[in-house]
């Protein structure tokens, strides 16, 4: 009988120590060329500055190996695994390691706490990390790494409306959001959007949004349609990069739904700044013939 491949909590934590180093210095392409479109529709010449200094950021972190942001976030870590994928005992053992390694040698901030409440003393590794694994049709294996400042994680939140509120409702929460928070959240931003769930996993869709490259387009012509007036009401605001006034709010706003009870309409929204850091690495799992 043939033994299915395996990911290994190795190769999980080497994903890991890799992605982190990656997104904490070099801006995502697709964030790139969003910003570097708003910069030409941008009229503000002080929008336009900004606009430029955020690319010039990251040039310099790019080149000299440095931080794009000071705030050097929490590390988040999904795991996704094709279901014909084995994954023994807890993948994740080696990745607090490897958080602790990277940040070292990185000479990135440490800014997790041992304890929110009790414990507001500094873990000095920027352990533990936040860990999650999801399954997918089909074989391989993906690590998604997002590097999330307290900043845009404080911007963000969940609401649960009643299911009367509708599509409505659901822009109600989002704009309020923007408009009392963006400024704490360094846009342009992308907005991640989670609808349905329960309480507890509704963060989570939203989270998922931010992965979604900007430029990219919804599945669902209704969920596409709803981005787009999002969007246009979001930069309506005239918030503008760094809050400073202008076109250009966010760069997208990226909606996942999900089924919900049929009493609830839970709506999170989640911030993602203009460094937005985050990075995927491919996984071979062991045995995989591919």
């Amino acid at each position: 009988m043939d033994h299915p491949p395996i990911v290994s909590a190795d190769a999980v934590a080497d994903a890991v120590r890799c992605a982190i180093a990656q997104a904490a210095v070099t801006l995502r392409c697709d964030v790139r060329a969003g910003i570097e479109k708003a910069a030409l529709r941008e009229e503000s010449p002080r929008a336009q500055r900004v606009l430029r200094q955020i690319l010039e950021n990251a040039d310099i972190a790019a080149r000299d190996g440095v931080p794009l942001c000071q705030d050097t976030g929490t590390v988040w870590v999904c795991l996704e695994v094709g279901e014909r994928v084995a994954v023994p005992g807890n993948v994740f053992t080696g990745v607090d390691a490897a958080v602790a390694e990277a940040y070292e040698c990185g000479r990135l901030r440490m800014s997790v706490l041992r304890d929110a409440l009790f414990d507001r003393t500094n873990t000095n590794t920027n352990a533990p990390a936040f860990c999650e694994i999801r399954f997918r049709p089909g074989a391989g294996a993906t690590v998604y790494v997002m590097l999330k400042g307290g900043g845009s994680d404080n911007a963000s939140r969940v609401v649960m409306l009643a299911p009367g509120a509708g599509v409505e409702g659901v822009r109600r929460v989002v704009l309020e959001c923007v408009r009392e928070k963006a400024a704490n959240a360094c846009p342009p931003l992308i907005v991640g959007v989670g609808v349905g769930a329960t309480f507890d996993k509704v963060a989570g869709l939203a989270k998922h949004a931010l992965l979604r490259p900007v430029g990219s387009v919804a599945a669902r012509p209704e969920a596409a349609a709803f981005e787009r007036d999002l969007l246009d009401a979001v930069n309506a605001t005239g918030i503008g990069p760094a809050a400073l006034g202008g076109a250009c709010t966010a760069l997208a706003v990226h909606v996942e739904t999900a089924p919900c009870h049929i009493a609830a309409l839970p709506v999170a929204v989640n911030m993602g700044c203009c460094a937005m850091r985050s990075a995927s690495v491919e996984v071979i799992p062991w045995g995989d013939e591919r």
